[in-house]
């Protein structure tokens, strides 16, 4: 018996490979929200800044003072960040319905 090559399928053009039929571990998808939600968390918490650090804060705030920060503009950051984490996650979680191979 010859030993069978495993189907390979590939993701953007190739630069992302795996064999057919094999899913994401459950520590990489744990790991997709768990870096998706500190990525949002750390932005909301930081988008004007470290206003309340006891040396610069006081730095901070004088410049976003100055340079009145949109907030419009942090929360549809902050939205795209959700998107992105969404899509991330639906990707990591879906299973692959296409049986193509790249050789």
């Amino acid at each position: 018996m010859e030993p069978t090559e495993p189907k390979i399928k590939a993701y953007a053009d190739g630069w992302i490979n795996e064999r057919v039929g094999t899913e994401v571990p459950g520590f990489l998808k744990l790991a997709y929200i768990v870096i998706a939600g500190g990525a949002l968390a750390y932005f909301l918490i930081y988008m004007y800044g470290e206003v309340n650090h006891s040396d610069r804060g006081h730095l901070v705030r004088a410049m976003n003072a100055a340079t009145e920060a949109s907030a419009g503009l942090m929360y549809a950051i902050a939205a795209m960040i959700v998107v992105f984490g969404i899509i991330v996650v639906a990707f990591a979680f879906g299973k692959s319905h296409d049986g193509s191979s790249h050789e």
